[in-house]
């Protein structure tokens, strides 16, 4: 078989690139007691190297297969077992760094939580029920030869129907938006962390730093007087690094999940914030880091992690 000839430009070049499998479903359940454990995935796997030759002539001879990376999930699954996201996703990167062919990738997961169902007022040993409150994230990137792991989570809907204003902003011929003291603030949070140099994630109890960071989070939300979601982002960012030192750096983004007063007037009814039309687009989109002064910045970490600054 002969393969097309790269165009030689001088003037174009292939840019940062990557390829894998993505999106690959695993549920390992832990049969080692009565007492089932499920642990639900969904993975997808980057390699990095000198794979210019696939993209540049179609010269596969360097490529490891999106296939093999598939199987190589699921035998891991097996083999290693699933204690977190994060290990789960550092023993997959350090065994594809193994390969001479690559020299770093990326491995990301999405968690899907499930519960126990109640019997009899006791949870059941092995039937669950899937939680539709968020879904956990992490991902691994290993790059010059360093390991950057970051755990998270997405789709956490909050809302609180008091204690947030927006006042004060500079108004001009387009700006409409009536000033506020006192509206609701709802948002879906999304937010992704840097784990310390000091932390091993293979051994360190990733799952009680994760209930931490989502409760104190929710606290902030709930608590803060909010003058704006931004102020309430910092705030939980602040919360979670004064709390957690093996935390580096947080990250959010915060949609703004509007609700406007509807007009009553006209059916000769006062609406005094108590009916609100839920929009749903446009609306504002708040994403920051929250970081330790001095920190060295780690750009590698969050390279194409989409949302995140």
């Amino acid at each position: 078989m002969t393969h097309p000839e790269s165009t030689a430009n001088p003037e174009i070049v292939l840019g940062p690139n990557q390829y894998g499998k993505a999106e690959v479903r695993v549920v390992r359940i832990n049969r080692e007691t009565p007492v089932h454990e499920i642990r639900d995935l969904n993975v997808t796997s980057f390699l990095r190297g000198d794979f210019a030759g696939t993209f540049l002539t179609g010269d596969n001879s360097k490529v490891i297969a999106t296939d093999t990376q598939k199987n190589t999930v699921y035998a891991f699954a097996k083999k290693h077992g699933i204690t977190t996201p994060e290990a789960f996703l550092l023993t997959l990167g350090r065994h594809f760094l193994a390969y001479e062919e690559v020299s770093g990738g990326r491995w990301t997961a999405d968690s899907y939580p499930w519960e126990r169902i109640t019997v009899d007022g006791a949870p059941h040993e092995h039937s669950f029920v899937r939680s539709k409150q968020e879904v956990r994230t992490a991902a691994v990137t290993i790059a010059d030869g360093v390991e950057y792991v970051l755990g998270g989570f997405k789709d956490l809907t909050v809302l609180k129907s008091t204690g947030a204003e927006f006042h004060g902003y500079p108004r001009d011929e387009y700006t409409t938006l009536p000033e506020t003291t006192d509206r609701i603030m709802a948002t879906d949070i999304a937010a992704r962390w840097l784990y310390a140099d000091d932390v091993d994630p293979l051994t360190a109890d990733l799952d009680s730093l994760y209930a931490q960071i989502k409760r104190i989070t929710c606290e902030k939300f709930a608590t803060v007087h909010s003058l704006s979601l931004q102020q309430t982002l910092y705030a939980a960012g602040q919360a979670v690094l004064e709390s957690l030192p093996q935390i580096e750096d947080i990250r959010y983004a915060m949609p703004n999940n509007h609700h406007y007063v509807v007009d009553l007037e006209r059916f000769g009814l006062e609406n005094n914030n108590e009916v609100f039309e839920a929009g749903v687009l446009p609306y504002g989109l708040m994403n920051a880091s929250v970081t330790r002064r001095g920190a060295a910045p780690k750009p590698a970490a969050w390279d194409w992690i989409g949302d995140f600054i």
